[in-house]
């Protein structure tokens, strides 16, 4: 008789009946009358216990291996002093669905780059790794329900690009029937033509290329963006609103899905964030900083990881608030295609979102005019001519329009309290790590 699998975490409901429960070997006990296994599973773990009796169930125990796969088929006991739910397995058949080589190649103790290494066996031996993929999914849905609600197209644009996109730098050079492609950094440009082609509202959850030869704790040279692009805006506030608000719907439904578990794993309270957030412009932020002691000189016109982590705690003080909106940015530090203001051509109409001193999104409202971008691309000495296609969007009646992009593994990094953005996905890619 073939028994249907229950979850460890399901098992109270099913005591004094004969159950099967998947999963692994997690850990082994072999005493001299009794055998007992820990298996775990997704949802938790439950200890099997056998009495020694000679049999072929003995044998079968005594040749397990750590991390196992294994269907265990038997009765639900309630074991008071049982530390693992109350509850133990007492089995009538395991199947052994393959058996753990030995010994495991990580542990307990292993660093984060070996561990890398062995991804699949760290995810499944880590609890919290496991939960966080179930955070991201709940956080992409909640930002998927808001895009939706409010009329938003998803798209999915081509990630092989015939010109090298923005400035041409940090991007990835392939070889294509016999000429050269490039993995695109930003879905920007693409995006930008939906809204030409009448799509008012675009979103896009998809990979990014960066060319980065960084080493930090928050790059990666592919990672999943969060791009959104709004036509017929009023102005780059547009934008931050519709930001905001999307990121105040996810977390509040991650908190909402997630919240006892991030508190027990993880360590961290998840906190939905009031709207609006605070904003502060770049000149305000240089002001604040400097009295601060930060950039002396008076010779930076970006803030560096230190000044976003300043300017964050300012806030933080300030407002209570964890999230800021960085605007009005200099000229030289932002692309081309960002609007400038009539009343101050120096500066930009874009920002930056920093959460707990991290940036997490860049957003403008983009130059729409295309007389205006040729003259913009041209002071920044960028030729026109690989850049035809994505003019030629502009040419027929581009309405004003403006967007972000966000890491999707920064934004986890934040929340779960994470220290490295190796850690906010699955199998990571860097400099030095194309593999597994």
């Amino acid at each position: 008789m073939i028994h249907s699998r229950v979850h460890v975490c399901d098992l109270r409901e099913h005591v004094g009946r004969t159950v099967s429960v998947c999963g692994w070997v997690n850990t082994l006990r072999r005493q001299s009358k009794m055998q007992f296994v820990v298996v775990r599973d997704g949802t938790g773990m439950v200890q099997v216990t056998h009495r020694r009796d000679a049999g072929p169930l003995e044998a079968q125990l005594e040749s397990l291996t750590p991390e196992s796969a294994v269907r265990v088929t038997g009765r639900v006991v309630d074991a008071a002093q049982v530390k693992l739910g109350g509850l133990e397995i007492v089995p009538e058949t395991i199947e052994v669905m393959n058996l753990a080589a030995t010994p495991l190649p990580i542990d307990e103790h292993t660093g984060l780059e070996q561990r890398l290494d062995w991804r699949f066996l760290d995810v499944r031996r880590r609890p919290a790794t496991q939960l966080m993929f179930a955070v991201q999914t709940t956080l992409e849905q909640g930002m998927r329900e808001y895009a939706y609600a409010q009329g938003a197209t998803e798209m999915h644009t081509p990630k092989l690009m015939g010109t090298a996109s923005e400035s041409g730098a940090e991007v990835f050079e392939l070889g294509y029937f016999g000429r050269s492609a490039y993995l695109a950094q930003s879905p920007q440009f693409y995006k930008q033509m939906a809204i030409s082609a009448g799509i008012d509202k675009v979103f896009e959850i998809g990979p990014v290329f960066r060319a980065e030869p960084s080493f930090t704790s928050r790059h990666a040279t592919e990672f999943t963006g969060v791009d959104v692009e709004l036509a017929w805006i009023d102005g780059v506030e547009d934008v931050m609103v519709f930001e905001e608000r999307m990121l105040a719907h996810a977390i509040a439904k991650v908190a909402d899905v997630h919240g006892e578990a991030i508190a027990e794993h993880f360590g961290i309270e998840v906190t939905v964030p009031t709207t609006p957030f605070p904003r502060i412009t770049m000149a305000e932020a240089h002001e604040i900083l400097r009295k601060g002691g930060w950039d002396p000189e008076g010779v930076k016109e970006d803030l560096d990881p230190e000044g976003e982590r300043s300017i964050s705690d300012h806030i933080r003080e300030a407002t209570g608030h964890e999230f800021v909106f960085i605007t009005h940015y200099p000229v030289g530090i932002r692309p081309f295609y960002h609007m400038r203001p009539a009343e101050d051509p120096s500066v930009t109409l874009s920002f930056d979102l920093l959460w707990t001193g991290l940036e997490i999104t860049t957003g403008a409202q983009r130059e729409h005019r295309y007389d205006v971008l040729v003259e913009q691309a041209a002071e920044k000495g960028m030729s026109t001519e690989p850049l035809r296609d994505y003019l030629n969007a502009f040419r027929y009646g581009c309405p004003p329009h403006g967007g972000l992009g966000m890491g999707l593994g920064r934004v986890l990094m934040v929340m779960l309290g994470l220290d490295s953005i190796r850690e906010a996905g699955f199998l990571f890619r860097g400099p030095n790590r194309l593999t597994p």
